[in-house]
């Protein structure tokens, strides 16, 4: 009978409804920017900098970070749930003991005070027929190890965070290196106009355009010093230092080492990539709890059992007590509720399908993205390298032609500001181009693997 009610409450299901067809994605066969020469992507990646601060400091990161400490509690709340879904399969087994005093009349008038007692032991089980527990402890897992894969996400997440923000504290370094040398000359070169003015070679126009030049470089110190300090806080709020602290440094940014292209193709990548695998077990799960909410239209199988003994007053020997039973539980009618879990299961379902596509769509830009910002700015720090060295020369020409009384001081004020600007933007792009490593080397997944962490 029980099976008879089975087939004819499961036609009641009706069929399964698909992953919806646009939620497919198919990877490309090589990227949009030849990657060239490139090597097998490390675990610990940020050690190929060649900077020994800048690992120390990632890894003070990955031990202290408050995200990666939520990431952890995250993982750790969902093994437990993982850990309680698994428990419904099983049967459970409590201890009662029920007592009681009572006092009434017999039946000749008299006055009758009776105490019970019944220890015994009561066991539950709901016998899992067509899967229904099964379904929800596997939902409950698939979601564990999407937090797990989350937590990777998070740990590769600040590690980049970390570089990133090293390097760009060593370029406001090099930056305010710039400003202090420039500034140098800038002392220079009004000590000398004044030196011409007070001889009479040159007019108080030439050596106030000196002195307003001398100042609009001196107020970039303080304001690249501000902007170093609020880098370093930055830096320090990342690694878990409190209260901020000064960061020291390793070697300077023209000598960190840029590594190499992490090798891979696009298929590659789906396996590669933490947040990939967490929007494919949130798929997982999603699809294992639209299972147990169909499986709502069976039947239901629960047994019970208990046995003990019961004590009473005037009674020689307890008496032993026990009971069976079993139960079925098979819905007829619901107003639509278990129709309307299903429904809502599989829209949450073709959610989980729709962000898979999106997060795999995103991975494959952000690849192409850091591979084309390698290739331009290499290209720009070369032409950078080259206007530099010929500001530069134009400055020294200038230099010697003021000096020698065949130009006006503008030449050489032209000169000066170009050759600061180019200076300035040089350290800038190699700056960001080192940032855009980082970057492909997070969106390449860090070495991530499904069967290790990066922690």
């Amino acid at each position: 009978m029980l099976l008879l009610a089975a087939a004819l409450l499961g036609g009641c299901v009706g069929p399964r409804p698909p992953v919806p067809a646009e939620a497919s994605v198919t990877p490309p066969l090589a990227w949009r920017v030849e990657a060239g020469p490139s090597a097998p992507i490390e675990r610990e990646w940020w050690q190929q900098y060649a900077d020994p601060m800048l690992a120390a400091l990632v890894d003070r990161a990955l031990r202290n970070n408050d995200d990666v400490g939520i990431a952890v509690a995250r993982v750790n709340e969902a093994r437990a749930l993982e850990g309680l879904a698994r428990a419904q399969l099983l049967p459970t087994l409590d201890f009662a003991l029920p007592a009681a005093r009572a006092r009434s009349l017999n039946a000749v008038g008299r006055e009758l005070t009776i105490n019970t007692a019944a220890p015994q032991l009561q066991a539950a089980y709901e016998v899992d027929l067509f899967g229904r527990l099964g379904d929800q402890a596997e939902a409950t897992r698939e979601n564990m190890l999407a937090r797990q894969a989350a937590h990777d996400t998070v740990v590769l997440a600040v590690a980049a965070a970390t570089a990133r923000s090293y390097i760009t504290l060593r370029a406001l370094d090099a930056q305010l290196e710039v400003v202090r040398q420039t500034l140098v000359s800038r002392a220079e070169a009004l000590r000398l106009a004044d030196t011409r003015a007070r001889a009479g070679y040159t007019s108080q126009l030439e050596l106030e355009q000196a002195r307003a030049e001398y100042e609009s470089t001196a107020q970039a110190v303080p304001q690249a010093e501000l902007a170093i300090a609020r880098q370093e806080n930055a830096l320090s709020q990342l690694v878990g230092d409190s209260p901020p602290v000064a960061i020291e440094r390793g070697v300077p940014l023209s000598e960190l080492h840029e590594p190499p292209v992490p090798e891979g193709l696009p298929a590659d990548l789906l396996r590669r990539r933490p947040d990939i695998a967490q929007a494919e077990f949130d798929l997982a799960a999603t699809d294992a709890s639209l299972s147990a909410a169909r499986k709502a239209y069976l039947p239901q199988l629960h047994l019970s059992a208990s046995g003990g003994l019961l004590y009473a007053t005037r009674a020689v020997n307890p008496v032993t007590i026990w009971s069976l039973g079993g139960s079925v539980l098979a819905p007829i009618f619901e107003g639509g509720r278990i129709q309307a879990n299903a429904d809502a299961a599989a829209a949450r379902r073709d959610q989980a399908a729709f962000a898979y596509r999106r997060v795999v769509l995103t991975a494959f830009r952000e690849v192409n993205d850091n591979l084309a910002a390698l290739q331009k700015l290499d290209e720009q720090v070369q032409r950078l390298q080259l206007q530099r060295n010929a500001l530069a020369a134009t400055l020294r020409h200038a230099t010697n032609r003021y000096r020698a009384g065949y130009s006006p001081y503008l030449e050489q004020l032209d000169a000066q500001r170009g050759l600061l600007n180019a200076e300035l933007s040089l350290v800038q792009a190699r700056a960001d181009r080192l940032n855009a490593s980082v970057a492909l080397y997070q969106a390449m997944g860090g070495g991530w693997r499904a069967d290790a962490t990066l922690r």
